[in-house]
């Protein structure tokens, strides 16, 4: 599918690529890896286009269409499923030509809409839309009523609803949350064409991957399998490389000490000229040099507090009096917990976290913590917050006040900012490295509970190596919350579920999890408005853990009858509507372009929503026939 021969590519005062060669089979699922600012992201930019490299390095079969997420989606006020469905640039002219066409054109245009199965277009989008975290109330509403993690959301919809023969994706999950990571990787798994995938979310490259792409020494080579196999394969190339150096080195210690001994024998010349010329002739056996990854620095605290650090009894937590966020909270934090927070973004997960940090009082019921208890907590607001005029060592200055400067500076150097980073302004620092220095600082003075919200998001795959290994030696309490299910799985002993206005154990492991979200996604293909935190009912408890329950899980006869009616009255609004528009724009005057133009437009966009309401209505009626059967 891909074709890159003998790429050299350098820019900005730095080399990234030279005499690069790889070839990606068509299908493949390719992750692409590499430390960070190695130069992924420039590579993608040389296959779009964007960036010029200078010849016929880069090479796509002529038909194939690439698709990128590379910014988010603007702040429109066309709906969120109208921008999903406007990707599919060949339905979509297909639709707006029905509007204008000749007679004796319908008959094709209807065709080719039947040929890409464009009455089944809505729902897909709906699904997908589903999938990343939009109910369907959300799907209708204006792009402009979104933040710009949203809308990236929508960007990556777009990109997954066209389907392109070649799929860019860069780091897809840094504005999901677990449950949109997990149906993302399912996606992907499935998806029909090549995909070629920066991200360093270990899990992902290992579900998703059947290649991995690795950019290093400005080289890429090319491994079959996921990542872990890709650890495999380079240690093992490591392994055999320094064998080969340690051979080629006492070969050449054993001819230099013969010419050494001989060189000056007239007898011994000739053979001492030849070991000479062996030795001159010998290349050096290449080896992987590996990169040192700064540890990172999470002191634990000096002497434990009574148990519990924290309980929670019948307590309501929110931002206004009388609306609480969370409620009837009953929990209990020791200092060996390691909890991993799961839910949906905007269950709770964030208000949680403020209220443990000490941020938000409770309105009702207790709260119970000791005095003494040091909180440090990472989110991701803080990276976002900071001056991108500051530098490390005025920060950590303010952290440190009575510190010498010596003192300072080596606390920066050990969280991996060397002397060249302290002054470098944060605006010139990478996310990783800003990321880096927040983590440590937060943890500095040695709290009893370590909050991380979103820890990894801007950490390559050894950082976040680091990273684990700092949680595992650290003794306090964590509550951690993260799109990385390899990191969760490996920190968290417990887990707890925001969701339906609460958070409570979640009684079962990250597996039963993954399932719960992919079903509950699917639900939502039935019925949009399912989306919704359906955790009460679809949670395993204690009573029946490991045991299969016989009862096909769904919306009720009851509630699916709703759903027909409400798609009938829904698709005879949507009916009237199109009758209306079509009489105005017979009555329309033909010199007035612009009003026939918002006519037109109108009757597409109607027309498109009585699509999807006839899809829905389909789906409804399907499910109900299935309850009741």
């Amino acid at each position: 599918m891909l074709q890159i021969t003998d790429l050299t590519f350098n820019a900005w005062g730095r080399k990234f690529l030279e005499d690069a060669s790889v070839s990606l089979p068509p299908g493949a699922k390719v992750g692409l890896v590499g430390r960070n600012g190695i130069g992924k992201s420039t590579l993608f930019k040389l296959i779009l286009g964007e960036l010029a490299a200078g010849g016929d390095e880069i090479s796509l079969p002529k038909t194939a269409r690439i698709g990128s997420v590379d910014q988010e989606h603007p702040a429109t006020p066309v709906s969120v499923l109208e921008t999903i469905l406007e990707a599919d640039e060949e339905r979509h002219t297909l639709l707006g030509r029905l509007e204008t066409a000749e007679p004796e054109e319908m008959g094709e245009i209807w065709t080719r809409l039947i040929e890409i199965d464009a009455d089944a277009a809505p729902a897909r989008a709906a699904e997908i839309l589903a999938g990343l975290g939009f109910d369907h109330e959300n799907q209708q509403r204006p792009m402009s009523e979104f933040s710009g993690g949203w809308r990236m959301r929508v960007a990556l919809a777009a990109a997954l609803f066209a389907e392109p023969d070649m799929l860019l994706l860069d780091e897809p999950t840094n504005y999901l949350d677990l449950e949109g990571a997990l149906w993302l990787e399912a996606r992907l798994k499935k998806y029909p064409h090549t995909a070629l995938i920066i991200s360093h979310d270990r899990e992902m490259l290992n579900e998703v991957c059947t290649h991995i792409l690795h950019l290093a020494n400005h080289t890429l080579t090319l491994y079959t399998g996921n990542y872990d196999q890709f650890e495999q394969a380079r240690a093992e190339k490591a392994r055999l490389q320094m064998s080969a150096k340690a051979k080629q080195d006492a070969e050449r210690a054993h001819l230099q000490a013969f010419v050494d001994r001989f060189k000056a024998k007239a007898s011994k010349a000739a053979q001492a000229q030849s070991r000479m010329k062996r030795l001159a002739k010998m290349q050096p056996v290449a080896t992987t040099i590996e990169e040192r990854v700064a540890p990172f620095i999470l002191p634990s605290p000096p002497r434990p507090l009574a148990p519990p650090l924290i309980r929670l009894e019948r307590a309501n937590v929110g931002y206004e009096p009388g609306k609480p966020i969370l409620r009837n909270l009953n929990l209990r934090m020791d200092l060996d917990d390691r909890i991993g927070l799961l839910g949906v973004n905007g269950a709770g997960k964030s208000t949680f976290a403020k209220m443990i940090a000490g941020a938000l009082n409770v309105s009702e019921g207790e709260l119970h913590r000791d005095r003494k208890m040091r909180v440090g907590w990472f989110h991701q607001h803080q990276i976002e917050a900071m001056d991108p005029t500051d530098t490390p060592l005025e920060i950590i200055r303010r952290a440190m006040p009575d510190a010498p400067e010596s003192s300072r500076r080596s606390k920066l150097a050990q969280w991996g900012l060397g002397y060249e980073k302290q002054e470098t302004t944060v605006a010139s620092l990478s996310g990783g490295e800003r990321a880096r220095l927040l983590l440590n600082q937060v943890a500095m003075d040695a709290p009893h509970i370590l909050i991380l919200d979103e820890p990894t998001n801007h950490l390559d795959i050894d950082s976040r190596r680091a990273l684990l290994d700092a949680l595992n030696d650290y003794s306090g309490a964590v509550i951690l919350i993260t799109h990385d299910r390899s990191l969760m799985e490996m920190v968290a002993d417990r887990l707890w579920l925001a969701a339906d206005g609460t958070v409570k154990p979640w009684d079962g492991d990250m597996d039963d999890y993954a399932k719960f979200v992919l079903d509950r996604a699917r639900q939502s293909a039935v019925k949009p408005s399912q989306i919704k935190n359906e955790t009460s009912d679809a949670a395993p408890s204690s009573n029946n853990k490991g045991k299969r329950n016989d009862k096909k899980s769904g919306p009720s006869p009851s509630t699916l009858r709703h759903a027909v009616k409400k798609a009938e009255e829904r698709m005879s609004q949507l009916t009237t509507d199109i009758s209306r528009l079509d009489d105005e724009m017979a009555n329309a005057s033909v010199s007035n372009p612009k009003a026939l133009e918002g006519l037109t437009r109108a009757r597409a966009k109607a027309q498109a929503d009585l699509d999807a309401a006839e899809a829905e209505w389909l789906r409804a009626e399907e499910a109900l026939a299935e309850a009741t059967a």
